[in-house]
């Protein structure tokens, strides 16, 4: 197993040096003058050489790149063109949002998903069957933004002033304060550098600094506005994941060895759950992952409708005003995230099939 996890970990390094390469040059391929999208009107021929001159586009491609890459080598991802601060300070703010909303839509898509592809498969050819999948392709076919307005429309206004309104926007509701930083709750505020960005990361995961210092009413709330924007994001990977468990189990389920099974007198609880479902999981895992960072990459959508401050929509604000180091910084964060993702999924694969690890 260890040299399985090695072998993994050393080809992760050569993926994120082409991620690094191929973002550099698509972003600094982007049609248009930062110093145009920055300063607008105000944008002078001599205003835009000292501002190219300042952040060095004046330089060559290879010379820019090369100090892009020594910059990262130090461990710091540059600082924003727009805003004038450092591109991680921005992203200790913005990541944990997204974070939250991607894992909250995934916990939705994978809870209600595997069950139905379950029942699906054990009721196969049954009208639970036809709904289940009816239900699945409608999932499949529903834009984001679409749903998510049709979720405020009836939860935010058709259920106004009843148990079962649900928040339609923000993080917290305005009479909610955010809790402290987990440096001030835990009195550790003389932690510097690597330490204190952890914390301060955690520190903005308000549902984790909530949960842990013990402000519930904090916690629910922040949980009741991640209901919506988490049903709106996790509706497509749900259905993907629901057709998927039906077909990977209707295709174990038709095995010898499941024909063993029940020859053997075992029950069909055992048999699908103990027996069949282990191996239906083998591309139910790598559906799962490559779905997470589909979402962690694509909330944009839901965190426009919902007026969240993730990563997405500050994303998409820096390509337009050409922040390079913004765009730069976050996607090689974001696809760092997804390449973590695969790394545990291939461990989970070497678990759950041991011939895996010899590969």
């Amino acid at each position: 197993m260890g040299r399985f996890l090695l072998r993994r970990l050393v080809l992760i390094i050569p993926v994120l040096i082409g991620i690094i390469f191929v973002t550099f040059v698509l972003v600094h391929s982007i049609p248009g003058d930062p110093c145009q999208a920055m300063l607008g009107e105000r944008a002078t021929p001599e205003k835009c050489a000292a501002f190219r001159d300042r952040y060095g586009l004046n330089d060559n491609i290879l010379v820019q790149f090369a100090r892009y890459v020594g910059t990262l080598a130090s461990g710091d991802l540059g600082s924003s063109i727009k805003f004038s601060r450092p591109v991680g300070d921005i992203l200790l703010e913005r990541l944990p949002m997204t974070l939250e909303l991607t894992v909250g839509a995934m916990i939705f898509a994978v809870v209600i998903g595997i069950p139905l592809g379950i029942t699906s498969a054990y009721k196969h050819k049954s009208p639970i069957d036809a709904a289940t999948m009816v239900g699945a392709n409608l999932g499949v076919s529903m834009p984001i933004f679409w749903l998510g307005l049709l979720l405020i429309g009836f939860f935010g206004v058709t259920l106004h002033d009843t148990p079962f309104q649900l928040p339609t926007g923000s993080r917290l509701s305005t009479s909610i304060s955010s809790p402290p930083s987990l440096a001030v709750a835990w009195h550790l505020q003389s932690l510097t550098g690597f330490p204190k960005g952890v914390l301060t990361f955690f520190s903005n995961t308000v549902t984790f600094n909530a949960l842990v210092t013990g402000r519930w009413n904090v916690l629910g709330d922040a949980l009741k506005h991640l209901i919506l924007p988490s049903i709106a994001l996790g509706t497509i990977p749900l259905a993907i994941i629901a057709r998927l468990t039906r077909s990977n189990l209707l295709d174990v389920m038709g095995l010898d060895y499941i024909r063993t099974a029940r020859a053997k007198g075992l029950g069909e609880r055992t048999v699908v759950f103990r027996h069949a479902m282990r191996n239906a999981m083998l591309p139910l895992v790598t559906i799962i992952g490559l779905q997470f960072g589909g979402l962690l990459g694509g909330a944009v959508l839901t965190e426009s409708v919902f007026g969240l401050p993730g990563v997405g929509k500050f994303l998409v604000d820096s390509i337009f005003a050409r922040d390079y180091p913004v765009v730069q910084g976050f996607t090689l964060v974001i696809a760092l995230i997804f390449v973590t993702v695969n790394l545990i999924v291939d461990i989970s694969y070497a678990y759950l099939d041991p011939r895996v690890r010899l590969t």
